[in-house]
């Protein structure tokens, strides 16, 4: 569904939020569309196992976890952070994957800087038995082709598409699927330029760019400015956005209207990708340093 923005912009600009986040309740926005195929490849194998990746607020886990269950198969969830494992409780991703159904594997750092190593994948075969992985942030292939689905025939009139990232497999299916008329920006999470590369492996036009201004510090760093426009945008519109990924990709687009990036009359789509199930934790932190919260929900 694209809903439009009502605010006024200059130079007639017109801004689209396609909301994603609306797909499914618990499998929202890209982690839905990265999840499709996989699951039916994992099925094709004839795999009973997900083993999959994530932090202690990951949307990509809360959503293995929920879409395993739904689906049939066990799930485990290799979790950064040895220190989360007596923090289950008091963790909202973690405690919602756990009433999923997920099993944790909690690990140091370190060892997780180990997850695309041969030797570690095997590790974890030999103590949990056969298993379809699916990598962090669901990036992959088949993750690609389901968010090559995300833009439709109506999205054809758009100048300009916007979409935040993480690990780089929903704006490598969006680039692949946008038109020769239109260009893609992708707004990191991240701070690093490692992302070019990522991307560069999955995608065959060159209509895109990355714009690095807008991470607030790293990933899932935030402060009130972040914090006073998300809730301002909410008021506005009665959109929810999420700290982490689509609330800095909308500022970045606002700052960008107001700083002229945009030429006269371009129409612009923004990807609303979910991950509205990280504000409660994200609130939680928030609260532990007396900071202003996210009132969306």
């Amino acid at each position: 569904m694209n809903q439009s923005i009502t605010i006024d912009f200059p130079k007639g600009i017109s801004l689209v939020i396609k909301r994603e986040d609306l797909i499914h309740p618990f499998v929202s926005g890209n982690k839905f569309r990265k999840l499709k195929y996989n699951l039916l490849q994992a099925k094709s194998e004839n795999q009973s196992t997900l083993l999959t990746f994530g932090g202690a607020y990951s949307n990509h886990i809360a959503a293995v976890a929920y879409a395993g269950k739904e689906n049939g198969f066990q799930t485990i969830g290799i979790i950064r952070g040895d220190e989360l494992a007596d923090k289950i409780a008091s963790n909202p991703t973690l405690k919602f994957a756990q009433e999923c159904g997920m099993q944790f594997e909690f690990v140091s750092r370190e060892s997780y800087r180990l997850k695309t190593e041969v030797a570690f994948l095997e590790q974890l075969e030999e103590q949990y038995g056969p298993f379809y992985l699916v990598p962090e942030g669901g990036t992959n292939a088949f993750a690609i082709k389901g968010c090559e689905e995300i833009l439709t025939n109506e999205d054809t009139v758009f100048d300009y598409i916007g979409c935040a990232i993480g690990t780089g497999g929903t704006i490598s299916g969006i680039i692949n699927s946008a038109l020769s008329h239109q260009k893609v920006l992708g707004f990191p999470a991240l701070k690093g330029e490692f992302l070019q590369d990522e991307i560069r492996n999955f995608v065959h036009n060159d209509n895109w760019e990355l714009i690095t201004d807008y991470h607030f510090g790293g990933y899932a760093k935030v402060n009130d400015e972040l914090i006073a426009f998300i809730n301002w945008f909410f008021e506005q519109t009665q959109i929810p956005l999420d700290p982490v990924y689509t609330g800095k990709m909308v500022f970045g687009v606002f700052d960008l209207i107001n700083k002229n990036y945009f030429p006269e009359n371009s129409k612009i789509l923004l990807i609303h990708t979910g991950g509205l199930q990280g504000i409660h934790g994200m609130n939680l932190k928030l609260k532990q340093k007396g900071l202003l919260t996210i009132d969306t929900l």
